[in-house]
């Protein structure tokens, strides 16, 4: 399979690569070197329109596949970003401006490590039931997917957080509608191409880019889209929160935590030093919750 990324990056939408359909896109800039090395779509409501009916499409079928079917395309999708962990890493690199290394060793690490912890959850369920006391009745809990999610990830992890977010809903039987963050959007356009060698169905997972106002928020609008998970700004968040939460969605909101500590008196406290400022400003700016405890 070629990974290589265009210079033009194309929406995944019921299984094929398209342009938005407004024709309007944004640029794509190296924040190393300050330059446009490519452009990504800036999709609106009607682009998310047309993958609203592709995942409906698609949600029938992937919804009544077996759990060991689901596990056999995750896992296949997990394998196959491990064997193109060198082409992912340089594209997040090139996106992100993080070292080469460490894209690799923890970026698309994770992302692969994402797919296959969920992959293998599905397989090992296990549910409980209980009588009422007179015994003439038995109450019991019934998982079953919503429908649509939507996935909304940041720049700071791009891969590894987008992934975090679309492997559990398409475990448990979803169809997803992901966006990754305009300024990070290359990882996500090559996980599409993965996902279609691994032979996922058309329609279930669409990767849609754009920005927050113009793709973010019809995402969050749309009547069909049953569920959000966002990872962001606390201001987004709110925006979010005040449109879904009327329409009942349901909501997974990771706001704006920045490395609180809990620093002890016996820590050991060179120790603790470093560690602090390493993980404080390994990645400067990030909006990522970090909670550590250092101890000696």
């Amino acid at each position: 399979m070629n990974l290589s990324i265009p210079y033009h990056l194309e929406n995944f939408i019921g299984g094929n690569f398209i342009g938005p359909l407004s024709g309007e896109f944004l640029d794509n800039v190296n924040p190393a070197t300050a330059e446009v090395y490519g452009q990504i779509p800036n999709s609106n409501k009607k682009d998310i329109d047309i993958a609203v009916k592709a995942a409906q499409k698609a949600f029938v079928e992937w919804s009544a596949t077996s759990a060991e079917k689901r596990f056999l395309i995750l896992n296949k999708i997990a394998d196959l970003i491990d064997v193109y962990i060198d082409e992912l890493a340089l594209a997040e690199t090139n996106d992100n401006g993080k070292p080469l290394w460490l894209s690799k060793q923890v970026d698309i690490k994770r992302a692969s490590e994402n797919f296959r912890f969920f992959a293998t959850a599905i397989m090992h369920f296990a549910s409980e039931s209980h009588f009422t006391n007179d015994k003439n009745a038995i109450n019991y809990t019934l998982r079953q997917p919503v429908g649509i999610v939507g996935c909304i990830s940041p720049w700071n992890l791009p891969l590894y957080l987008f992934t975090w977010k679309i492997a559990p809903a398409l475990a448990a039987g979803n169809c997803v509608i992901a966006k990754p963050s305009e300024v990070t959007p290359a990882s996500a356009f090559l996980l599409a191409k993965i996902c279609k060698e691994a032979g996922m169905p058309d329609g279930v997972l669409n990767i849609v880019h754009g920005d927050g106002p113009s793709c973010g928020e019809a995402i969050v609008k749309h009547h069909d889209i049953k569920a959000i998970s966002f990872t962001g700004s606390t201001k987004a968040g709110e925006r979010i929160a005040s449109i879904a939460a009327p329409m009942f969605k349901k909501l997974s909101l990771e706001l704006g935590g920045k490395n609180p500590n809990i620093i002890f008196a016996d820590c050991n406290w060179e120790k603790m030093l470093k560690e602090t400022i390493r993980s404080s400003f390994a990645k400067p700016g990030t909006n990522m919750f970090v909670w550590q405890q250092n101890t000696c």
